[in-house]
């Protein structure tokens, strides 16, 4: 009796090491998995200055066009944006659309959702890519998106809007992009409609070894609306 309670283990065993083999084989095969690095001297994002040099590390997991990241930026220096951005996304063809949950740690702490306490913004995004260009448009929902207080000490909400065109090309052995954003009325990027972001990034492989190179890039930003301009170098890993 004890041996054939052994034999039925050991069988039972078996099954599960194959079946978790056999789950193992089709999650390789379906599931897309990156994790990376960004090191940059400076944070430029959509026209704003959020910090100086920057560690960004992401990672991500896709399948069947769904996806779900996560993005975080870390400065050097103590004032320095620190930012954790969770992603649900799909893409079908050229078509995309996203909801993310910014958070920003300003002191508070992350599991605070309360409205108007929380420093969580959320964005729903749609975009399209037509190849020669892609467009995009960004709208934030919920979270810390606010106008001014009122004299009444009520807040409306902003519904922090940012549309882009962006159009890649190639120049000799380089990767281009050039990109104009605007925000259509008075929200976190302005006080009304405003273009608020023009730039234009070249990156490239740079070879280490015969195995190994590293991709970098420098962008070029101005922001039309604030009358600044930015030059930012990074690596990626």
């Amino acid at each position: 009796m004890k041996k054939m309670i052994q034999n039925k283990f050991r069988v039972m065993a078996a099954a599960l090491v194959i079946a978790l083999s056999t789950l193992t084989a089709n999650a390789q095969n379906n599931v897309e998995v990156s994790v990376g690095a960004d090191v940059v001297s400076n944070y430029i994002w959509r026209g704003q200055d959020c910090g100086g040099v920057s560690i960004q590390p992401s990672i991500a997991v896709g399948k069947y066009g769904f996806s779900l990241s996560a993005w975080g930026s870390v400065g050097i220096e103590k004032e320095d944006t620190k930012e954790l951005d969770l992603t649900l996304g799909y893409n079908a063809g050229g078509f995309s659309v996203a909801v993310t949950d910014y958070w920003f740690d300003y002191g508070g702490k992350y599991f605070k959702y309360a409205s108007k306490e929380t420093d969580h913004v959320y964005e729903a995004t749609v975009g399209y890519d037509f190849g020669p260009l892609s467009v995009s448009w960004n709208t934030n929902f919920a979270g810390a998106d606010y106008y001014k207080a009122k004299s009444d000490g009520s807040m409306d909400r902003a519904y922090s809007s940012y549309a882009e065109v962006m159009v890649p090309f190639k120049l000799g052995e380089f990767d281009f992009s050039a990109e104009v954003g605007l925000t259509p009325w008075e929200g976190a990027y302005s006080d009304g409609f405003n273009v608020v972001n023009v730039g234009l990034t070249a990156g490239k492989n740079i070879k280490i070894t015969d195995s190994f190179s590293l991709p970098a890039f420098a962008k070029i930003t101005v922001n039309p609306n604030t009358e600044k301009a930015y030059f930012a170098f990074g690596i990626s890993f």
